[in-house]
């Protein structure tokens, strides 16, 4: 049994306990997550997403274990700004405290899948039509313009396909029942509005993956530095979006930043796969941005981010913070 499958199966071990404690032990009575219990489990799970990082370090080296810094940073950093999604979204619907994180830990329980879908296509496709990395990169590039311009990602749950069509398919309770997403009226099976809302956080989750896998993909081709970046990222946003669904809306420039890094990783992308065809390395000194530089471009353009977010004064009477969606 090589290295990366004993990392493989203990990831595998991490995110079983990690569900198994959150949804069977910590909250297993519905109750409205308070500050303190969601900053202790952040700081859990960011720990044991770097504590991962280590093992990746000793078990595969430097290089694949700075791979999975960075693509669990960027990740994360895509997770935190989906946050206002969760709050447009919960405020639409008008979901209960005690039932925001049972919708959150359902919607990542389909994430970890359609991720893992998204992923094993997105690795097939890169390792057999290679050109495709240009259109990656086009991409990335292109949903960073459009993200600084506050366009992209605006969720609208009134207009979502997939609810229109469940309403149509089955009637909705009027009123949310003991944070169930089916109940029973009139001795029929009928669903409660619980159940679309976690509809909208699924279908919303694919739009995100759309370019978060070619961002993370921008980063490492190695299955395993994809998807547990990916999973161990999706499973702290519940906690962080407890923990910072308030202060998301203080970091106005959060967009921007997002932004340059989706660009930055797409000009990454697109440069790596010159390299395949031109010896760029007479021209620049390397056909493609050492991880370890990306990995601090990427650190830099947060930080830069969220001072200048903290510290920059809005100008009196200014209402008009650029929409992170």
């Amino acid at each position: 049994m090589n290295n990366e499958i004993i990392l493989w199966l203990i990831f595998g071990v991490i995110v079983t306990i990690i569900l198994g404690l959150d949804l069977g032990v910590l909250n297993r009575k519905a109750h409205a997550i308070k500050l303190k219990e969601a900053a202790t489990w952040s700081s859990i799970l960011v720990a044991i997403a770097l504590i991962f990082g280590l093992l990746v370090y000793f078990m595969l080296g430097k290089d694949l274990a700075v791979s999975y810094v960075t693509a669990y940073v960027v990740e994360l950093s895509l997770s935190i700004d989906n946050l206002f999604v969760f709050m447009v979204v919960f405020a639409f619907f008008s979901v209960p405290e005690t039932s925001k994180h049972r919708v959150l830990f359902w919607g990542i329980i389909g994430a970890m899948v359609f991720r893992a879908i998204f992923i094993v296509a997105g690795l097939a496709v890169v390792q057999n039509l290679h050109w495709i990395v240009f259109i990656f990169g086009i991409f990335l590039i292109y949903t960073g313009i459009k993200l600084s311009t506050g366009k992209e990602r605006e969720v609208h749950p009134e207009k979502n396909v997939f609810v229109r069509l469940t309403k149509k398919i089955m009637p909705v309770s009027s009123n949310y029942v003991n944070n169930q997403f089916f109940t029973r009226e009139n001795g029929r099976r009928i669903i409660t509005p619980l159940l679309l809302v976690l509809i909208v956080i699924e279908t919303t989750d694919i739009m995100f993956a759309v370019d978060s896998i070619p961002a993370v993909l921008s980063i490492s081709l190695d299955p395993l530095v994809v998807y547990a970046s990916n999973i161990l990222a999706i499973l702290g946003l519940r906690a962080f979006y407890f923990l910072l669904a308030g202060f998301t809306k203080r970091l106005r420039f959060l967009s921007y930043g997002l932004a340059a890094i989706l660009a930055f990783l797409g000009i990454k992308m697109i440069l790596s796969g010159l390299g395949e065809y031109v010896e760029l390395s007479k021209y620049i000194g390397f056909s493609d941005i050492p991880i370890l530089l990306s990995l601090g471009i990427i650190f830099g353009i947060l930080a830069v981010t969220i001072l200048t977010s903290l510290f920059l004064p809005q100008k009196n009477g200014a209402n008009k913070e650029p929409k992170n969606k």
